[in-house]
């Protein structure tokens, strides 16, 4: 999926169309989604979009000093998500995917519950799974940005 977004609105939507993307995923492990794009491209706006989609009250913010975050999700039915926890990684200060372990990195993976959003994901690419899905953002103008899915199978 492929959509230019001039609002956050639309990024809203580009979220909530992610969400029904994803829905219906049956996994033993989490759902790792890399959000790659430069600084100010949108990944942050997005994942808040992402979170407000699945009843994360809790505003958002990047965790470029904290590294992740987690919240809990309250509305992964809507979606039919087995998720029921959102982590958000931020991997820009990161150097290698060994430090993102040093964090109980593997243990979030292998639970089915974590939705997993990872901003820079190329900068711990070496400890990320095979089948995680691709978010880009490209920056467009000052009030567009591209989002472009990319969903295997």
């Amino acid at each position: 999926m492929k959509i230019i977004s001039r609002s956050l609105e639309e990024t809203q939507a580009a979220a909530r169309n992610f969400l029904k993307e994803i829905s219906e995923r049956k996994s033993d492990k989490a759902i790792v989604v890399g959000l790659f794009g430069d600084l100010g491209a949108g990944k942050t706006t997005f994942t808040q979009a992402l979170a407000r989609e699945l009843g994360i009250a809790e505003f958002v913010t990047s965790p470029t000093f904290v590294i992740m975050k987690a919240y809990p999700i309250s509305q992964s039915t809507i979606y039919n998500l087995q998720s029921t926890n959102l982590v958000h990684i931020d991997a820009y200060r990161l150097d290698s995917g060994r430090e993102l372990a040093a964090l109980n990195f593997n243990d979030l993976l292998d639970s089915p519950q974590n939705l997993i959003l990872i901003e820079w994901p190329e900068r711990v690419a070496d400890i990320l799974p095979a089948d995680m899905l691709k978010i880009n953002f490209n920056f467009i103008s000052e009030n567009e940005r591209e989002i472009v899915t990319l969903i295997g199978s």
